[in-house]
Order: structure tokens, then sequence, then C-alpha cells
């Protein structure tokens, strides 16, 4: 959670050398859910997503399709990565792409600085390269197969291809001077990486002594110009990595930095050392604070393997959200695998969650709310009466489930907060079936009772819309609708989120209208 009342949470920016996959939605959704969270608690919050565009890798790609690169990458862009946040119903405020001429002249002046303040000097670098990961890599980062195509090679764990041996003559950056100021900034601030698991990798990476970081390439030409040598272009890590500032104001407004800086990392675990490492070593050299948080979650696994689109793994965020839709999408993913840790994916799992938890769970205690509403008083909420001990065990439900998410979401476990949240699902299905409305609208001796049980339901899926908003906010939008309480208590999205938990908001007297299904039923998945 944030120290004060601003929130910044930054996803990686993309390679654009290939179309999205599911991987890539996993961590766009988990940042919307965190930022939709904190906007609507209340905090000044900014979610920041975008492309990285430069390197070798999307050269290659370039050539090999016959383009330019800054042609490849507009189309990219522009067929593939933006819709991608319309196909998952991400509320970014920023999508920034290495190639916005306002990213390039603040990586110019933050180079510059640098070199002026004796930070980067002139050398000569060989070594293993992966141009999958555009990273150099050391001996124990590589594999040589015993059998298949690359027999004999060094190949890159993590893409299974063929590394290059590269020596060029390169400008370092001296990160092995900043060695002692990471290893105090993870000890005086043990929450800056997480999960934990990822914390002990980073911590004992650097332990192991950090060397100096080359910084340019001569061998292409694709990339920022080193200001003071253009013969030169910046590393494509190093100039990515300063999205996070130039985006916001770094080097051109200096009241939006102020505002916005620091920032929430969230990454992928793989690419957490550049973010834990490498990133906060070059803010210390150009004297500007690290980060908020690193936090590296884990991957999503398809047949046991991380998704992967060189590995033929890799599944179109449209694949589901064509048959389940958006909604379903970002609730599966977000309460089916622990944030932080690798989870596997399975159409049977998203299938079966589908159907009990959304379908049967959620959607169909809305719809049966709202039409006891209709059938036993008009479409009118009424009035509670007397409550018993029942009625008060749903309140302290929704009171500690509210809490209990919003102190969940604080630490970055979105699939406790939904846990969390869900708890009011399954207490209010409970109390329906305990207190039998259908039986209580028989008698009018019972009406008091009949009201009290109903409005208990209602005002339940009121706190369910609102806390439940940012994760489904389609199906929270139409729910809130039905119930009228737009009219009533203005737009969902204006509700004080920590405020949800607080009992009686919903005013008796209002109107609820029909409610088409939330979650219609699903029979059967046709997967590719």
């Amino acid at each position: 959670m944030s120290d004060g009342s601003s929130f910044y949470i930054t996803t990686p920016i993309f390679y654009v050398n290939d179309v999205p996959h599911i991987g890539h939605a996993y961590t766009e959704v988990a940042a919307d859910v965190l930022s939709r969270w904190h906007r609507q608690a209340g905090d000044d919050t900014w979610l920041l997503t975008g492309t990285d565009e430069h390197g070798q890798k999307i050269l290659r790609t370039a050539t090999a399709n016959g383009l330019e690169p800054r042609e490849w990458a507009d189309r990219l862009v522009a067929s593939a990565w933006k819709p991608l946040l319309d196909t998952v119903d991400i509320a970014n405020d920023d999508f920034i792409r290495t190639t916005d001429e306002r990213h390039e002249v603040a990586v110019t002046r933050f180079l510059q600085k640098l070199h002026d303040d004796g930070h980067i000097y002139a050398g000569e670098y060989e070594g293993y390269y992966c141009v999958g990961c555009e990273e150099y890599k050391l001996r124990d980062e590589l594999d040589e197969p015993l059998s298949g195509e690359y027999q004999g090679q060094l190949v890159c764990k993590i893409h299974s291809r063929p590394i290059e041996i590269l020596k060029e003559k390169n400008y370092f950056f001296r990160m092995s001077a900043f060695e002692q100021q990471l290893l105090d900034l993870y000890e005086s601030r043990p929450d800056f990486v997480q999960p934990e698991s990822v914390r002990n990798e980073i911590v004992q990476f650097v332990r192991q002594g950090l060397s100096d970081l080359s910084i340019s390439r001569s061998s292409f030409d694709w990339g920022i110009k080193v200001p003071w040598d253009p013969s030169h272009v910046v590393y494509v890590w190093f100039d990515a990595l300063l999205n996070y500032t130039t985006a916001v104001g770094y080097g051109t407004d200096d009241e939006l930095f102020a505002r916005r800086w620091p920032a929430y990392h969230l990454v992928g675990k793989d690419i957490a050392r550049f973010h834990a490492v490498i990133w906060p070593a070059m803010l210390l050299a150009a004297g500007l604070e690290v980060p908020h948080k690193v936090f590296g979650h884990g991957w999503l696994l398809v047949g046991g393997e991380k998704m992967s689109k060189s590995k033929l793994t890799g599944i179109a965020p449209s694949q589901i959200t064509d048959t389940f839709g958006s909604d379903a999408f970002r609730y599966y993913f977000m309460r089916a695998i622990s944030f932080g840790q690798d989870g596997s994916f399975s159409w049977e799992d998203l299938s079966a969650r589908y159907q009990a938890e959304l379908a049967n769970g959620f959607g169909n205690l809305a719809s049966r709310v709202i039409a006891m509403l209709q059938r036993y008083f008009d479409g009118e909420v009424p009035a509670a009466g007397t409550p018993t001990e029942a009625d008060a065990g749903i309140q302290k439900t929704v009171a500690d489930a509210a809490a209990g998410a919003d102190a969940a979401i604080g630490r970055f476990a979105i699939h406790e907060g939904i846990a969390s949240i869900w708890t009011i699902v399954d207490e209010l299905n409970g109390y329906i079936t305990e207190q039998e409305p259908w039986t209580l609208a028989k008698d009018d001796a019972n009406r008091e009772r009949l009201q009290t049980v109903l409005y208990t339901a209602a005002e339940g899926l009121r706190a369910l819309a609102v806390l439940l908003s940012p994760v489904v906010p389609k199906a929270t939008g139409r729910l809130w609708t039905a119930l009228g309480a737009d009219g009533a208590l203005g737009e969902l999205d204006a509700q004080p989120l920590r405020d949800a938990g607080r009992w009686g908001q919903l005013p008796a007297g209002i109107r609820v209208s029909s409610l088409e299904s939330l979650f219609p039923r699903i029979d059967q998945i046709a997967a590719e």
C-alpha cells in the first residue's frame, strides 16, 4: 500500500516482436485491479503500461517481415498491443512507447547526466548474449542440450535458443559502485522486493558481486543515440527502464514528477533482476528516489511450461474472452493463482470456476435477490426490521470481508483479497437458503421478517458490487444499475471503497430493475 495518498503503478513495457498472449494480459489485469482498487479508495492513482520498441530483437523481427523497425512497431501497437487493453478491460491512464519523443528526449538527458557525473566510461566487452532476453548471460544461466536441434550449443535457459558471443567496444555504467548501497536498501526495506522468494534471489545475486553494465551497442543503429557518441545506441534495457520516469515528467515536468514518483513496479519474476538491481542503481547514480516496491509475480504455466510464443504455448486472450467474457478472464486469473507464485492454466479449471463461482455463486445470487424483490415487493427495496443474530452475522461478514480485502490488496495479495470478498457471496447464499424468503412470503404474519431478509440480501449485493468492481467491472456495473443504486448513491466507481463494509448504505424505497444473467451458463468449451 502507498505510504500516503499516491499510488503510481506500472506494468513492464512489452516487446513488440510478437503479439500478446495471456501471460502479458495476466500482468496487465493484476496492475489494473490494484489501480482500480486504490483509485476507488481515494488514492491519487496512475496506471502506466506501454511497449518496448528498440533493440536487436525488434530490428531482426522487423527485417524478417520486410519492414523498417518503426513501421513494424507502429503496426503491432495498433493491431495487437493497444487492442489487448480493450480485450481484458484495462483502465490505464497512460501508454508509453520507447519511440515516443518525450521518452527519447528524457533518456538522453538522464544518460548525459550520468556521463557528466562520472558514472559512465568506455570499455570493451566480450560475452554470451541472448537476443531474446536482450541480455548478456553468465555461464550458469545457459544450458548445453545433449540432444535435439541445438545439441552441443549453448542455449538460454529461458528462451531455449542459442546465444551469441559478442565482442564490442561499449560504454559501461559503474554499477559495481552501488553494490553496498543496494544491499543496504534490501536490508533496510525488506518489502522493497517481493515476494520473499524473489527478494532472496536478488539479495543472493548482489552478494555474489556486481559487475559494471554495458549500456551501449555499436553493431546496429535501432535505438536512442548515445548523446556524446552517436555511433552507439543505448542498451535496450537501460532505455526501457527509464520509461517509468519519462512517462511522469522526468526532465520535462518537475511538478508532475514530484507528484507521481516513486512507483510500484509489477513485473514477471524473470525480469525482477533488471528492476531490483540495475534500475535502483541507475536511480541512485542520478540522485533520484528508488521505487516503493518491485513485485515479481510468478509465471503462467501451460502443460508445465512457461507461457511462450516461441514454444507454441502462447494463448491469445481473445481465445478466452470470446467465450467467457473479460470479467471471467479477470476473475479467473486473479482468483485461481496465488499472486506471486507460478500458476497453471487449464481450460477445465477455468470452465469449472466459471460455472461454480461466477454463474452459480455470484450470478445466481444476484438474480435471485433481484427477482424476489420484484416478486414480493413490486421491485422496491423494503425497510429492514429488527435484526436477528443471522442478520447481524451477514453484517459482520461484510465488514470483515471489506477490511480483509483492503489489507490483502495493500500487500499485493490479490487472490486473498478476492477470497475475502467471496465470503460474502458464500454467506449470503447460505443465509437465503436458511431464511427461506419464499416460505416467509406465504404468510402475512412474516411480512416484517421477509422485509429484513431481503433488505439484508440487497445491502449485501450493494457491498459486493462495490468490492468486486475492480475485478469484474462490467458485471458489477450491471448489478449496480439493477439495484437502482446509481440513482440513489451515484456512480459505482465513485463509491468510496474503504467504506464499502459500512452497513445500511442502500436506502429503503429505491426500485430495482430486471437483471439479465451476469454470467450466462456455458455448457461446453470448444477450445483449440
